[in-house]
């Protein structure tokens, strides 16, 4: 529970600032924004927790505390600042000016640029998902029906990557307007996804003095996944308020605390003892993937996506503590 002492120190000192600049009013924004980015965000500390375990103690440190600036401040505002200036043909300047200054014109070019985040973002987690799936080595299944086909299909070489890229192509054939932002998008998330695995994966078979470069491979693949998660989170968030300091502080909390949960899941050898939880953290992952494709073309609410994705990782959570009982019995 150590662990949890520096997110709850950062959690008091962002609250009373909060509170200094704007009163109960943004200080019940950031609380809100920061339990929501939390409990709807354990598939990522559970998906993450799992990368993290192939770190050394080192990067595992690096990640929690190097890595915060980089949620905070690289995913959840310099990042969508980038997207809406290359999907308004704005400079960089301008949409942070926009930011600060006018957050309801911002909050509205965001919105405008969802097809070109939700592209990215459902095109590199649905290949986080499908890669997990279509493992012909795969032997432990829970939703047995449906995992072990997959997993027998994971000897097509590159299946994953077929499938996304004929997702994306059947999103541009249904909606033609957006077809070229929607294809660049989801090329760039396919290709970013295909870069950092085969880059990670080459480190691994290495020899030990390359474990510096494999944990920064690693230490890059987990930023990059955490953007993907987020960045539907913070077009949501603007749904809730246009107050732009309450969005950093309230998405930063829960991201911190969010880290937090998934070093204390690879020290206590979580995903070790229940064999289930991180298939649920993959189907969870499936799930936010085709949601955001959905929210190209309907309007999918966020909290309706995330209640869905706690529901699999609670259902997996307890089938992982019935087939404890049954091997204990």
């Amino acid at each position: 529970m150590k662990i949890l002492i520096f997110p709850t120190v950062i959690s008091v000192a962002v609250g009373v600032l909060a509170f200094l600049w704007g009163g109960f009013q943004t200080l019940f924004l950031v609380a809100l924004l920061a339990i929501l980015e939390t409990t709807l965000s354990f598939d990522n500390a559970v998906v993450n927790a799992k990368v993290l375990a192939r770190m050394d103690e080192r990067w595992q440190r690096r990640f929690l505390v190097w890595g915060i600036p980089i949620a905070v401040f690289g995913t959840r505002f310099v990042l969508p600042i980038l997207i809406v200036s290359a999907a308004a043909s704005l400079s960089p300047l301008s949409v942070a000016l926009l930011a600060f200054f006018e957050p309801s014109e911002y909050g509205a070019r965001l919105a405008e640029a969802h097809v070109a985040i939700a592209a990215f973002g459902s095109a590199f987690l649905l290949l986080v998902s499908l890669k997990y799936f279509f493992n012909d080595r795969k032997t432990v299944h829970w939703i047995e029906a449906i995992e072990r086909h997959m997993s027998r299909w994971g000897g097509i070489e590159a299946i994953e990557i077929a499938v996304v890229l004929s997702v994306l192509l059947l999103c541009a054939f249904i909606l033609p307007t957006e077809a070229a932002v929607l294809l660049v998008a989801g090329l760039l998330g396919a290709v970013l996804f295909i870069l950092i695995e085969g880059i990670a994966q080459s480190f691994q078979v290495e020899a030990k003095a390359s474990i510096a470069g494999a944990g920064l491979a690693l230490f890059v693949y987990l930023n990059v996944l955490d953007s993907a998660f987020s960045l539907d989170g913070v077009v949501g968030a603007f749904a809730i308020t246009s107050n732009l300091p309450a969005i950093i502080a309230g998405l930063g909390i829960g991201a911190l605390f969010v880290r937090a949960f998934t070093v204390m899941l690879v020290r206590a050898k979580t995903l070790d003892t229940l064999p289930y939880l991180e298939h649920g953290a993959h189907w969870a992952i499936f799930g936010l993937a085709i949601a955001m494709l959905l929210g190209i073309f309907i309007h999918v609410p966020e909290v309706l996506t995330g209640l869905i994705g706690l529901a699999l990782i609670t259902l997996s959570y307890m089938s992982s503590r019935k087939e404890i009982r049954r091997l204990s019995s």
